[in-house]
């Protein structure tokens, strides 16, 4: 198991379109991807369930890969987040 802490800095935080581009990647690999957000753990391949997760503008979440390509996932998954998940409002 490999995880790190990010920092949302979408200033709409983690709304429809970039947790689509998230999951859509998220399922491609063979690990388990969960997003902690306080106390509560969302699977990271469910649109769903990271929209439930509620991840606002500043907010600090744990990204967690457990499996065969979990160090893959964990690098691609957390630079996409960085990156701010291909939504055009965020500040560079």
């Amino acid at each position: 198991m490999v995880s790190t802490k990010l920092l949302i800095d979408i200033p709409a935080g983690l709304h429809l379109r970039p947790i689509s581009v998230l999951c859509n990647r998220a399922i491609d690999f063979k690990a388990t991807v969960t997003i902690r957000l306080g106390d509560k753990s969302v699977n990271a391949k469910s649109v769903l369930g990271v929209l439930s997760a509620c991840a606002k503008h500043g907010d600090e979440i744990e990204l967690i890969c457990e499996g065969p390509d979990e160090t893959e996932a964990l690098k691609e998954l957390s630079n996409m987040i960085i990156c701010g998940l291909g939504d055009e409002f965020i500040k560079k």
